[in-house]
Order: C-alpha cells, then structure tokens, then sequence
C-alpha cells in the first residue's frame, strides 16, 4: 500500500507560534513513518517557510529546529500538481502531498488563510475549511451564528478599537450600562486565551480593552458566568460526533495562556464533574454549534455549566485546537476510546474525504 505524503505545517506569523511548536512536537512523534512520508514544514515569527531536516523533533519546543544544518527553504505552490517546493541552491526539489495536517492555532493559520492556499492548490487539508475557520476566529461572527441558532451564550457587546481610539470613557459607560463587574474582555480573533483579561472595575477594564486592543482591532467583551469550564471535542464529517466532557479548574482567576501553557495550577478532570443530562447537553450542542459554522474534521468546543448545574452556556469554539501532551482534545477523545496515533489516523483520512 503507498504511504500517504503528508506535510505537517507548524510554527506561523502568530501571538501563539509557541503553542505551535508544542503541538507539532506531540503531532509528529505520534505519526507512524510505516505509514506515512512526513514533511514538517515550520513557518518562522517572520514568515519564512522552512522544510526542517532534523529527526529530533524535540528542537521544536525548544525552538533551536531553525540551526539543523539540513533544513531547507520551502513553499508550497498555489498551482495545483506542484505539491512541495524546497530549495537547494539553484535546485527546486518538488515533492508530491497527499494531505495537510496544518498545526497552527490563532491568526494565519486557523483564520482560513492556509486553507486557502490549501483551496487553490488543490491539496485536502485536516479541519474546517476556509468559511468555517475564518467564522470561528472572529468570536464577534461565531457570536451571531449561535444566537440565529438559539444557543444560548453570554451576552455580549462589541468595541472597536477605533471606538476605544476615538472616546475610551464613551466605551467604558456604554459597556457599564449594559453589565454589572466582572466581566471579561476578549480580542475577537486569537485563541489561547491570548490577550484575555477579567475585568472588576472601571479601571481594570480600561486596561483590559487597552490590552486586547493591541492583538485586534474587534474586541469583544462579555458578561461574566459563574460556572465550570467544560470543554468537548468533536470528530468528523458528515456525521460528527462529540467526545466525552472535560471540565478544568484552572486553579487561578481564570484559565489564561499562563494557566494553560506555563504554571501547573490547572487540573483537568475527565469526564467533567457535571451531570450526565448536563453532559449529553454539552455534546449535543457542541455538535449543534459545529454543524451551524460548517465545520469538519475537528474542533473543539467550550462552555460554562452553572454552579447548579442547570443551564449549559456556550463559550468559544476552536477550528485546530490545540495538540500537545497535556491539550484537551486528544485526551479527550483517548479517555473516548481513541488513541493519539489513531485519531491522527482518523483526521487524515477525513481530510481526504470528498
């Protein structure tokens, strides 16, 4: 049987390149070279595309990938048949790609910009496509998906960067009349919690719109639910199904890049300490949600159960979740039944699905 060509793109012009590199790490040493020839492109901070040549795949985290003597420089052609192209010298060297399995998270990777170019090139691409992803980055537009669909969400408001440019103290009384503190403060179009800020006073939330600010020019801020955070993942086509609930307790005031990346404050119970007609609620929905974005392959979806345990409130949902040792969603799907190296399997051969 001929081994399917697949190129893992890590790295990008992204707030979370580092988480990139983390999941890509997991991703490759998961992949099967029995089964499949590998090419792991990186995208540098500066946007340079680089074929590493290295086996360690340990460098990547470690970010010392770009010193491996056999790298070479890379691209992947918009014309269709062209596949790989990696530079030696004056030399092309063109390489066939069956599959790619793009491992970015945030801008430039999960915001339908590389499924374009997967798109135009004609190459089958692991997640949602271009719609979806560039729906599901833009939480503002995620937002009015699941209220034309009656999920119920926090409720939300938006600001402008040039809202926030133009009159701060305008901005500031228009969000405190329409909710009481805490409330959280969001850029609409990065994840990993990058740029998220709990607000509890006016000036605390100057600084949080300030700071959100400086990642998108859309800033989103929310009412603030008191709730577990409970997060489901989803696999599939046509007919997606969820896995079981994981619910996190970040330890601290709310789960940040630092909780989730850096410190060890967090703990992940799977299945969350919810109900089971919570539960089945939370997948339920998730795939509602899913479905209404157009998505396929994968995601991830997160939500707040209250303290009661009662209602079930959509958060965010995420297009290339993350992939490294200690993410959700390859635990959540092994505690589903479905081991890391299978469920690599799983999302290739959806990707390749007409």
């Amino acid at each position: 049987m001929k081994k399917l060509s697949v190129c893992v793109l890590f790295g990008g012009v992204s707030p979370e390149h580092e988480v990139s590199l983390r999941s890509a790490e997991s991703v490759l040493r998961h992949m099967d070279p029995e089964k499949y020839n590998i090419f792991p492109v990186g995208i540098t901070r500066d946007g340079d595309w680089v074929l590493f040549g290295g086996k360690d795949y340990s460098m990547l985290p470690k970010n010392t990938w770009l010193d491996c003597p056999e790298n070479r420089r890379a691209a992947i052609s918009p014309v269709r048949g062209q596949g790989l192209l990696s530079f030696e010298g004056d030399c092309v060297v063109r390489e066939r790609i069956d599959v790619v399995f793009p491992v970015l998270h945030g801008e430039n990777g999960e915001d339908g910009s590389i499924q374009g170019l997967m798109q135009l090139a004609g190459i089958p691409c692991v997640g949602p496509m271009v719609a979806a992803s560039a729906t599901a980055m833009d939480k503002t537009m995620t937002k009015l998906v699941a209220d034309h669909v009656g999920v119920r969400q926090a409720a939300w408001h938006l600001v402008t960067r040039r809202e926030l440019q133009r009159d701060t103290d305008k901005v500031l009384d228009a969000v405190e009349a329409k909710f009481a503190y805490p409330v959280f403060v969001k850029p609409s179009g990065t994840g990993s919690s990058v740029g998220v800020s709990k607000a509890k006073d006016r000036e605390a939330l100057r600084e949080a719109l300030d700071k959100a600010a400086a990642f998108d020019k859309k800033i989103l801020v929310e009412e603030f639910i008191d709730g577990r955070e409970v997060e489901v993942a989803v696999l599939g086509n046509e007919t997606p199904a969820a896995s079981t609930c994981g619910e996190i307790d970040s330890g601290v005031e709310f789960y940040d890049y630092e909780a989730k990346y850096i410190t060890d404050t967090s703990t992940l119970y799977i299945p969350a300490r919810i109900s089971e007609e919570a539960a089945e609620t939370v997948r339920e929905t998730a795939v509602r949600i899913y479905e209404a974005l157009g998505c396929r392959g994968m995601s991830r979806v997160d939500f707040f159960v209250t303290r009661d345990g009662e209602e079930v409130v959509f958060n965010e949902i995420n297009t290339l979740p993350g992939f490294t040792s200690i993410s959700m969603y390859p635990k959540l799907f092994e505690a589903s039944g479905i081991a890391y190296g299978d469920l690599i399997d799983q999302l290739l051969q959806l990707a390749m699905e007409e």
